[in-house]
């Protein structure tokens, strides 16, 4: 079978966001045009400008475990939040698609699942960094081995492995076909989708749990952002403080969400009489840096779609409409403006753009895979989502960004960017139907 001769669909669909949990739920969200942003709640220790945060209020401790989770509860005291929230989005995606884990062919269902590198809970150290200070108050290195790491909790390594979500879904959901793990920060949601599509195409399963998780908002990642990253300050506007690609835009805004989406190949989907969200037509990658390591997101996003439509054999003005990375970054929103154009020249400035985090942040591992499954919901409503934050799009980007209301659209093959500062970068092409 060749790449271009296998057809690959998605069945279902699971999403844990800022502005809703379920399909029904975010849909919702996008046609009030609501935005997910606001000060945060649940954490502590948070080092956000005004504490503005894209936080994820309906899935706690309680909802977790009698709700979303309820199977694996007894799992859920080694799963840090991330690993909670990519595993109950792996569960609504499977029952949204109508997969019967009992009955499924468990070698032929598989996992590929994506997930930030984690961070524990500081205090998660304080116990065993306390009994090995002496006296002054010096911490004693010697003491460590001895006395401080008896003290960890036996199991917390399991609760922050990046590879653990995969683990748990594959576990639960009893799949024992292939499973892999990836941790590609922001790009990671599209490489999952290549990678479940490799893995059909080439027949070595029937389905695969296809998703990523994420969570900035711990103190550790928030610091991390605070100094790495241009956030928005939200003065002008605390309710759309993230505004992608518009003139006025000043940094974006960290969340937290998982989302996740069964992929089948079609013949197999038909057989068992599953509803056909959309197909998977394919996609590219693609990494670029220069000598010292800086990313460059301008080439790699060029790259990566460049790639995406030699994979599918389209041309530029077969894409439907884009939905980007848009950060609501400075340099970050010139950078993919430029690399669309880049690779779609002329036509890269008329199809419709829209941006997702000025409604859900970014979420960064997680990112990719929300903004496929909003840009699901809205090919099954016909539209093209407007970019929420937005209002005056930034003539230097160049970009047809769609703002105020939703689009109506005939033409449902959509292209999704996602890119990290360092340089890397995926795109995929996916038809709605």
């Amino acid at each position: 079978m060749t790449e271009r001769d296998g057809r690959v669909v998605i069945t279902g669909l699971g999403i844990i966001s800022p502005i809703g949990i379920g399909a029904e739920a975010v849909t919702a969200s996008l046609l009030e045009g609501r935005s997910g942003v606001a000060p945060l709640k649940s954490y502590q220790g948070s080092a956000l400008p005004n504490q503005l945060a894209a936080e994820v209020i309906d899935f706690n401790d309680e909802s977790a475990k009698k709700v979303y989770l309820k199977d694996q509860r007894k799992w859920i005291k080694v799963m840090c939040r991330e690993i909670q929230l990519g595993s109950a989005v792996a569960t609504l995606a499977l029952k949204d698609a109508g997969i019967d884990t009992d009955n499924f062919p468990h070698e032929r269902l598989g996992v590929e699942f994506g997930a930030n590198l984690m961070c524990f809970a500081p205090d998660a150290f304080s116990d065993p960094m306390r009994v090995c200070v002496d006296e002054k108050g010096d911490f004693v290195f010697s003491k460590w081995g001895g006395q401080g790491k008896d003290k960890l909790e036996p199991l917390w390594l399991l609760k922050y492995l990046p590879n653990m979500p995969a683990c748990h879904i594959a576990i639960n959901a009893d799949a024992r076909g292939p499973s892999n793990s990836l941790t590609l920060d922001e790009a990671s949601g599209n490489v999952t989708m290549l990678e479940a599509l490799s893995v059909i195409r080439r027949g070595a399963a029937d389905a695969m749990v296809v998703g990523t998780t994420g969570n900035r908002l711990t103190p550790t990642k928030t610091i991390q952002a605070r100094l790495w990253e241009e956030l928005a300050r939200g003065e002008d506007d605390p309710r759309h403080p993230c505004k992608p690609f518009d003139s006025k835009r000043s940094g974006q805004v960290i969340g937290e969400g998982a989302a996740s989406v069964i992929v089948e190949g079609e013949a197999k989907a038909r057989e068992r009489g599953a509803k056909i969200l959309a197909r998977v037509l394919g996609g590219g990658a693609s990494c670029v840096a220069d000598k010292d390591g800086v990313g460059d997101v301008r080439k790699a996003v060029g790259n990566a779609i460049r790639n995406a439509l030699h994979s599918t054999g389209l041309q530029p003005d077969q894409i439907g409409h884009i939905s980007a990375h848009g950060t609501g970054t400075r340099a970050g929103d010139l950078a993919e403006a430029a690399g669309i154009k880049d690779a779609l020249g002329a036509t890269g400035g008329r199809i419709p753009v829209t941006g997702f985090k000025g409604a859900v942040g970014n979420s960064g591992a997680a990112c990719g895979s929300i903004e496929l499954v909003a840009g699901l919901l809205g090919t099954a409503r016909g539209v093209v989502w407007p970019t929420i934050g937005t209002t005056a799009p930034d003539p230097e980007c160049g970009l047809n960004v769609i703002t105020g209301k939703p689009l109506p659209i005939d033409n449902k093959t959509f292209l999704k960017i996602s890119y990290t500062n360092c340089g890397q970068a995926s795109a995929i092409v996916v038809q709605g139907l």
